[in-house]
């Protein structure tokens, strides 16, 4: 038996005007997708507990068999351990995002947020802002004073550590839930600790803003990489043992960082694919290979798809449609045609970690439908896969125990035929 976990990052939104009142998911053709809800079984799980961030942080966490309330130190560890980055005791991990904000004489309080990635940012152009700061002096010295490092990649994910860290207190705030906002109610605050990263984002603004580099990216008709947003922070995290939980080992194939890093503190491998850019472009037929290479391997691969949610942050409808339809025609239709010519019996768990809505280019908390599907049944309920079809099942108020209901055939199935709309 197989299992393939299939997240659609952020695919799930609420009614769209535009789109007739449809969803993103409602409005995209997803045939496979489709089928395997017409055999399969439907309904809608929480994966962000409140109080705790609405985001891939927390859900992707909850998907993974963990319960957040128990496991989330904060998003940035996860990171850290998926680029083995070492946390001592006392240290603490931040996001540093590369962003774009508002041009203009006013202050860096004034402007507003205007892309949390620098207008997708990546390869040369990532790592070339970040040398502009790392090379200032100015910024070299505030950051040793910090006792602060960034840890370079190409790509507008940037890292932070910070030593001998205390961040109680300090509120820091996610800029792709802010964007078209003004950053002053949002740079880090809540006590004098927190002046110091508010320092650091303002020197980073003055030094980057009119840099060669960013001036380059205007002329070419780019957004500038001319500011940077801390954010995400965290102590060192610990999560138990794939293997010991569920009996077997397993791989993630994904383009972003912390999904990389849940899976490697649960002891499963980390498979990077080139190309693999977390947006549209990213190279499908390159997560197809490693996906089919990886279930020949092992019983359990988890495929992850960033482009819905990157696409909906920069306000791009269509391609979020796009990438919900290249996730059924590149991605899902082709694995189940080979598991099936190959005569492997498989089960599928798909679904979106986190609503991202379009209206407010953020993210959402709320529950978001998830797909059970098992080759060698057909629970005979017909329908499709989207939010209005999740809402007419089950309601899985614990998205921990999803993989229990992917692994174990009874429990989950027994479950599904013998209750329709009660809670777990």
């Amino acid at each position: 038996m197989k299992y393939l976990l299939v997240i659609g990052d952020g695919m799930a939104d609420n009614p769209v005007p535009q789109l007739g009142g449809k969803t993103p998911l409602q409005a995209a053709s997803i045939p496979t997708i489709d089928r395997m809800a017409a055999r399969g079984l439907t309904g809608r799980v929480v994966n962000c507990p409140a109080p705790l961030p609405a985001g891939s942080e927390t859900a992707i966490l909850s998907i993974f068999g963990c319960d957040p309330r128990t496991y989330f130190t904060g998003r940035s560890p996860m990171e850290a351990a998926a680029a083995g980055i070492p946390l001592l005791p006392g240290d603490a991990a931040f996001r540093c995002n590369l962003v774009t904000l508002e041009d203009g004489d006013m202050p860096l309080e004034k402007k507003r947020i205007l892309s949390h990635s620098a207008g997708s940012i990546e390869g040369d152009a990532a790592l070339e802002a970040l040398r502009a700061l790392l090379d200032d002096p100015r910024f070299a010295g505030a950051l040793a004073k910090a006792e602060m490092e960034i840890h370079p990649f190409p790509a507008f994910r940037q890292l932070a550590v910070q030593h001998h860290s205390d961040i109680t207190g300090i509120r820091f705030t996610p800029p792709h839930d802010h964007l078209g906002e003004p950053a002053g109610p949002l740079l880090p605050a809540g006590n004098e600790r927190a002046e110091v990263f508010a320092g650091l984002m303002d020197l980073a603004h003055r030094i980057l803003d009119r840099h060669p580099a960013a001036e380059r990216r205007r002329r070419e008709g780019k957004m500038p990489a001319n500011g940077i947003w801390f954010w995400a922070e965290g102590t060192a995290a610990a999560l138990p043992s794939f293997r010991e939980q569920y009996g077997m080992g397993g791989a993630v194939i994904s383009a972003v960082p912390l999904c990389h890093g849940i899976g490697v503190l649960r002891g499963l491998e980390m498979v990077e694919v080139e190309g693999a850019t977390g947006e549209l472009d990213t190279n499908f037929p390159g997560k197809l290979e490693a996906a089919w290479r990886k279930l020949r391997e092992y019983d359990f691969v988890c495929l992850h798809l960033e482009a819905p949610d990157e696409c909906t942050h920069n306000g791009d409808l269509p391609g979020k449609i796009q990438a919900i339809q290249w996730l059924d025609s590149r991605l899902v239709a082709p694995l189940l045609a080979r598991l099936e010519e190959a005569g492997e019996d498989h089960r599928v768990l798909l679904l979106s970690d986190h609503k991202t809505l379009t209206a407010t280019r953020g993210h959402d908390g709320s529950p978001v439908p998830f797909l059970l599907y098992d080759s060698r049944r057909d629970a005979g309920r017909g329908g499709v896969y989207d939010e209005e079809a999740g809402e007419s099942g089950p309601l899985v108020e614990n998205g921990s125990v999803l993989l229990d209901m992917l692994f174990d055939q009874s429990r989950s199935f027994s479950f599904f035929f013998s209750q329709e709309k009660e809670c777990m």
